[in-house]
C-alpha cells in the first residue's frame, strides 16, 4: 500500500522528533539558570552525574527571559536568577515554592577589554570612560532589563559616568552575549560579571567596581512550584553544599547565604 505525501511527511517528523523526546525523558532535573553561571553549574551537573546520583539538563540564558518562560508553562525544576527582582517576580505569581528560596551565591562586577588592549583605566568618580569609547560602544546586559545590565547602570550612575555614556551602550541580551562583543573587539570595553572575565581568556579586567556602588549581587535559586521532579529539593541542596562551594568559589563566586 502507498503511502500517501502526507503520511510520509509525518513519519518524517516522528522520526526527527524521537531523540528530543528521549534526552527530555533522560533529564532527572532541569535547571534554568543566569548565563553567568555556565562553566561552574556545567562543572556541578557532570560531576553529580558521574556519582550516578541524577542527570541534570541546564538552560542558560537572562534571567529575565528564564523567568518569563517559567511564566509560560517551561517545564523547569529549579530556577537561579541573577537578581532577586525576577525571583520576586515570579514568587508574586504563585510560581515557586517560597520555601525553598536561597540566596545560593554573590558575585562582584568588573570593567573589561579586549585582552589585547593596553588602555589603563582607573574606575573612580566621574571617570573618563566616555572619553575613551569615543564613537565605539560599551558592552552591557540591558539596563532596564538584565541583572547585570541593572547592576552596571547603577554603578555607573553612581559614579556620575551613566549620562555620557548611556547613548554608546551596545544592550545585548545577557552577560555572556556583552561579554562576546569585547572578546571579539567589537566594543573597547564592556561591564560584566568578575566570573565572566575569568571564564574568556581573550577579555582582560580593566577594574572592579566598589561593591557600595550598586545593590549587592546576589543569586537567589528556588524550585519552581510546577516541578514534578523527584530529585529537585536533593540537587538544591547539592548547589549549597560545601563540596559545591568549592567549584562555585573556583569559578569566582561567593557565598550568597
Amino acid at each position: 500500500m502507498k503511502q500517501t505525501g502526507l503520511q510520509v511527511v509525518l513519519v518524517l517528523i516522528s522520526v526527527l522528533l524521537a531523540p528530543v523526546t528521549w534526552a527530555q525523558s533522560r533529564a532527572d532535573v532541569t535547571i534554568f539558570a543566569a548565563a553567568s553561571l555556565r562553566e561552574a553549574l556545567d562543572e556541578l551537573a557532570r560531576e553529580y552525574e558521574r556519582q550516578g546520583r541524577a542527570r541534570a539538563v541546564v538552560s542558560y540564558a537572562g534571567s529575565p527571559m528564564l523567568a518569563r518562560q517559567i511564566e509560560k508553562g517551561a517545564p523547569a525544576d529549579i530556577f537561579i536568577s541573577a537578581d532577586s527582582d525576577w525571583m520576586d517576580h515570579l514568587a508574586r505569581l504563585g510560581m515557586i515554592r517560597i520555601e525553598t528560596r536561597v540566596d545560593l551565591l554573590s558575585n562582584r562586577l568588573v570593567l573589561i577589554a579586549p585582552s589585547a588592549s593596553q588602555t589603563t583605566l582607573k574606575i573612580g568618580p566621574r571617570f573618563p570612560l566616555g572619553a575613551l569609547l569615543g564613537d565605539r560602544r560599551l558592552a552591557m546586559a540591558d539596563p532596564d532589563s538584565v541583572p547585570a545590565g541593572k547592576y552596571g547602570k547603577a554603578a555607573l550612575e553612581a559614579l556620575g559616568v551613566w549620562q555620557e555614556v548611556a547613548p554608546k551602550v551596545a544592550r545585548a541580551e545577557n552577560v555572556r552575549a556583552a561579554m562576546a562583543l569585547v572578546a571579539r573587539g567589537e566594543s573597547p570595553f564592556g561591564v560584566v560579571y568578575r566570573t565572566d572575565a575569568l571564564a574568556e581568556r581573550r577579555v582582560r579586567t580593566v577594574g572592579e567596581f566598589s561593591l557600595g556602588l550598586h545593590p549587592p549581587i546576589v543569586y537567589p535559586a528556588a524550585i519552581v512550584a510546577g516541578s514534578r521532579s523527584k530529585v529537585a529539593y536533593e540537587y538544591l541542596r547539592y548547589l549549597r553544599s560545601i563540596n559545591a562551594s568549592i567549584v562555585w568559589q573556583r569559578h569566582g563566586f561567593e557565598r550568597g547565604g
